[in-house]
């Protein structure tokens, strides 16, 4: 009767102390959770911005579209009259400027775009982007999908391609704005 005792309070014992790592399992978020988590939230970020850009790109345009239309056809029109001379050299400052304004939009809202294939030896060098639409819109699905299936045997290299696309995506957010800022100066 008292081994039995002895073996129940063991177990009770040793359930609890099971019952105290599975909940420090639950309480503890695992390192993964937390890296994914600022993966996100940056792609999500980087995603907000780069809409941003392009829709005050998408106004530069619009605006300045208006301000040519305008100009040309109630300015110019009377610019054919002597008294209307001094008003030739600001329609004309204002026509450039709007149309260099709409070159920067443009450039602004252009997408970069890489060759679009990668070779095998790339992939087993770890060298490619494959989260990137840009390295890989040429290439056919079966090389593709043999080429997702080895990135995600590697974790390491899951990362590393996420930490490069992250980075590519910053370069090119780095690039509009700079493009949008001349546009609007």
């Amino acid at each position: 009767m008292e081994t039995n005792s002895r073996e129940d309070n063991k177990n009770a014992e040793s359930f609890s102390i099971e019952s105290d790592k599975s909940k420090k399992k639950i309480k503890e978020p695992k390192p993964e959770r937390g890296i994914d988590t600022m993966f996100r939230t940056t792609l999500n970020n980087h995603n907000n911005l780069s809409g941003l850009v392009d829709n005050k790109a998408n106004i530069l345009l619009s605006v300045n579209a208006i301000i040519i239309s305008v100009s040309l056809t109630t300015i110019i029109p009377k610019l054919d009259n002597p008294s209307n001379a001094h008003l030739i050299l600001p329609t004309m400052i204002l026509i450039v400027t709007s149309v260099i304004a709409i070159t920067f939009a443009i450039l602004a809202t252009r997408p970069t775009i890489t060759k679009g294939s990668f070779t095998k030896k790339e992939v087993d060098e770890k060298k490619v982007n494959l989260l990137f639409f840009g390295n890989f819109y040429k290439m056919p699905y079966e090389d593709y999908n043999w080429a997702m299936n080895e990135l995600m045997k590697d974790k390491d290299y899951v990362y590393n391609s996420m930490i490069k696309d992250l980075f590519h995506l910053g370069i090119v957010l780095e690039k509009k704005y700079r493009l949008l800022r001349v546009a609007y100066s």
